[in-house]
């Protein structure tokens, strides 16, 4: 899988990503104690609040921020959106009331917002060839993963030595050198996107009518949802459980989420080899379904009362099914959107699955308080049961990307219509090649047959 770093630019641009992510754990705990200095017992909700803010940034501002994007090169774009959050980073130490903190969140996170679908979205320009893609998608899911387990170990180290408010400069500095590696980079100039006289409005909503409209992507959205309920359960609810249920130290958190990491960190290393065999379909439904079963065996196993060891196992294997769903998930929006387009559909899927987490996160937080833990598990099992259920109903079991079809609003001799040939009535011109949602095609063809375009 290592064989993917032999490409320059894409080796800069992990470094990127890799070094950017570690500011951003940095952040995560000084945050967390920069809350409690300025509100004390009300720290928590000023962290929920902030949770909420950088949910709603991340589900409207990656569309907006699509509007003006393909006016400025990829690599600008990335470069400004690293240094913003430099500056955030910056300042955050020297806040004094809550609104602030606020203001500077919502900020930090816009930039975030901006900045990871056009990174996504950079990738498979840099890497055509699909296997290597793949490995890149991996070497993306792991680097998340040893994140979340590498960043609080440091930030733990360094709080022995400095006070929290030097972790804020350890996370300029990783954005700084994000931007740096960045602007080595000599990135592809992203394809013309082929959006006629379409304005700001028809440009902004351009990546959800491609999830409306492409049998798929609905599909993709059906299993965001499902990875949000899974992940909700283990974000919200692990120190709860773990400390309040189990009576566990504090440091049972930390392998509890690391058991979660682990089987995600598992799964990424193995997948670049099972989808050189088999398709996307064929390992995301699977995986989808794997996670009620969990909720309902981590159910069964806890009706006597909590248990440590089904925690852990439950953990682990959440991790490695969200692992499953989320790590291809670049390999659909390639496959469902013309190369002008990857950006408007990484901005959307980065939106709308981040609306699941809205969804999900205060449902995990609401139900284990008020109904319990139990409770909270089994509902949230449900929900993942409906977006499995979902997806395998709206994915179709042949999903060719190459799709028989006709375009009976164009004219005969239309260029795009070259290579189509008359049907054996002689009243439609039908043709064959990658299908993909754009200006020529606005509607999926009817599986049955050939359909219009």
């Amino acid at each position: 899988m290592l064989d993917v770093l032999r490409h320059r630019t894409y080796r800069r641009l992990f470094t990127a990503q890799v070094v950017a992510l570690v500011g951003t754990g940095l952040a995560t705990v000084a945050l967390g104690l920069l809350a409690y200095d300025i509100a004390g017992e009300e720290a928590s909700a000023v962290l929920g609040t902030a949770l909420a803010i950088k949910m709603v940034a991340y589900v409207t501002v990656a569309p907006l921020v699509e509007v003006v994007a393909h006016r400025i090169s990829r690599r600008t774009l990335l470069v400004t959106m690293d240094l913003t959050r430099a500056t955030v980073a910056l300042a955050l130490p020297f806040v004094t009331q809550v609104w602030q903190v606020y203001a500077l969140i919502l900020l930090l996170q816009a930039a975030s917002a901006a900045f990871t679908p056009a990174f996504q979205a950079s990738l498979p320009t840099v890497l055509p060839d699909e296997r290597d893609y793949t490995r890149a998608l991996s070497m993306s899911r792991l680097a998340y993963d040893l994140e979340s387990l590498f960043s609080p170990a440091l930030a733990a180290g360094l709080l022995s030595l400095v006070s929290y408010n030097w972790l804020f400069a350890g996370t300029t500095s990783g954005f700084l050198a994000s931007a740096a590696l960045v602007v080595s980079c000599v990135l592809p100039k992203p394809a013309p996107q082929e959006r006629g006289t379409r304005g700001a409005v028809a440009r902004a909503t351009l990546g959800v009518r491609l999830f409306t409209a492409t049998p798929r992507l609905r599909a993709l959205l059906a299993l965001d949802l499902a990875v949000a309920a899974a992940g909700a359960m283990v974000i919200v609810n692990t120190v709860v459980l773990v400390r309040h249920d189990l009576g566990r130290s504090a440091g049972a958190v930390s392998v509890a989420l690391a058991a979660y990491g682990a089987g995600s960190m598992l799964v990424a290393l193995l997948l670049p080899c099972v989808l050189d065999r088999v398709g996307d379909r064929a390992v995301m439904l699977p995986a989808a379904f794997a996670l009620p079963a969990v909720f309902a065996a981590y159910g069964i196993a806890t009706l006597a009362g909590p248990s440590w060891p089904a925690l852990l196992a439950a953990w682990f294997t959440f991790g490695a099914a969200c692992s499953a769903l989320l790590t291809p998930t670049g390999r659909l929006l390639r496959r469902s959107a013309a190369p002008g387009d990857l950006p408007a559909a990484f901005a959307a899927q980065f939106s709308l699955s981040h609306a699941c987490w809205l969804v999900t996160y205060p449902l995990a937080g609401w139900l284990a308080a008020t109904a319990g833990q139990p409770a909270a598990a089994w509902t949230l099992g449900a929900l993942s049961l409906v977006g499995a259920l979902t997806a395998t109903l709206l994915w179709p079991a042949r999903d060719a990307a190459r799709l028989p079809h006709h375009h009976p609003d164009l004219p005969p001799h239309h260029p795009h219509l070259a290579s189509a040939h008359a049907t054996p009535t002689g009243f439609r011109r039908t043709h064959t090649h990658t299908y993909v949602i754009d200006e020529l095609h606005r509607r999926w063809p009817h599986p049955y047959g050939a359909a219009r375009g």
